[in-house]
């Protein structure tokens, strides 16, 4: 019997495709508690680790990093320097990321429509 391999070209450092259905992909990129604040406050402005870290939602640095890095490996996101002229860097979204946008603004109309309690945040 064969051997078969899962994704035998995923790319480095990234786990494998679960399935070729685009919603498993969809899942495999973003779906998680932390990773579409990150792509938010992107479409919201913010470029700095540090803008990222003061979100409400108070996502731990440490889990704030792997996401930039996952998003960034993923080609989500890139790095680039920050515009202060500091040694930090700053991120902003690709064109793959900024394609998110019809799905962050559906998310955020149905948070809208069905939790009287939720209200939006920039």
């Amino acid at each position: 019997m064969p051997v078969i391999r899962r994704n035998q070209t995923a790319k480095k450092g990234l786990p494998p495709k679960r399935s070729p259905c685009p919603v498993a992909y969809s899942l495999d990129n973003l779906g998680d508690r932390w990773t579409l604040l990150v792509i938010r406050d992107l479409f919201y402005g913010r470029t700095r680790f540090k803008e990222f870290a003061a979100s409400p939602e108070g996502i731990p640095t440490n889990i704030l990093t792997d996401r930039l890095e996952r998003l960034l490996a993923r080609g989500i996101i890139q790095q680039m320097p920050a515009e202060d002229g500091t040694k930090r860097m700053a991120y902003r979204l690709t064109k793959k990321g900024k394609a998110l946008g019809p799905v962050l603004r559906a998310m955020r109309d149905w948070g809208l429509t069905w939790d009287k309690s939720t209200r939006v945040l920039a």
